[in-house]
């Protein structure tokens, strides 16, 4: 089976994540799209991140009824912080049915040369790429890098944090 990685803090989750997930699997040749909680996302602070089993269960409520769409806390049980390597290598060898391509915003392929062994993941996985606004990538060279015109979802995780400190609705 092909399944996307989608990683993140997810903290917390909202429609512009669940919008992006859906839209690789109706537009793409993946079958399934993971969303993998990252307990210590090695570029964010911990203290600035919910509880990761909180952060896990708003995933799981966001998800109900989907088939194609599921949470993964795989990185739960792997060392921290995460890194998307080690957990690509963990998953290879307890799934090696499946083959696991990653999900990421322009923003943070920008920023992949800062990750452990990015050389590794782009070489052996399939990346697929969304627009973020303000932050376009283009690619000439790379083989496994896949730029997928997504929907350009204007809304974030700190923009819900920023609303709830102020307590105003974050109902939509």
């Amino acid at each position: 089976m092909r399944i996307g990685l989608f990683f993140g803090s997810f903290n917390p989750i909202h429609n512009g994540h669940l919008i992006i997930a859906n839209y690789f699997i109706n537009e793409t040749d993946l079958e399934q799209v993971w969303l993998v909680v990252s307990p210590q996302n090695p570029l964010k602070k911990p203290s600035s991140l919910l509880n990761e089993y909180h952060r896990l269960h708003l995933v799981n409520i966001a998800l109900e009824g989907e088939k194609k769409i599921r949470s993964s806390n795989i990185e739960f049980q792997l060392p921290r912080p995460s890194y998307t390597i080690d957990t690509l290598v963990y998953l290879k060898e307890k799934y090696p049915q499946h083959e696991f391509s990653i999900i990421m915003g322009s923003d943070s392929i920008k920023n992949i040369k800062n990750w452990k062994n990015h050389e590794q993941i782009i070489k052996h996985h399939k990346v697929y790429v969304y627009e973020r606004p303000d932050s376009k990538y283009y690619n000439e060279n790379e083989k496994n890098i896949h730029v997928v015109k997504a929907p350009l979802i204007e809304i974030s995780s700190t923009y819900i944090r920023s609303l709830i400190k102020q307590k105003k609705s974050i109902r939509y």
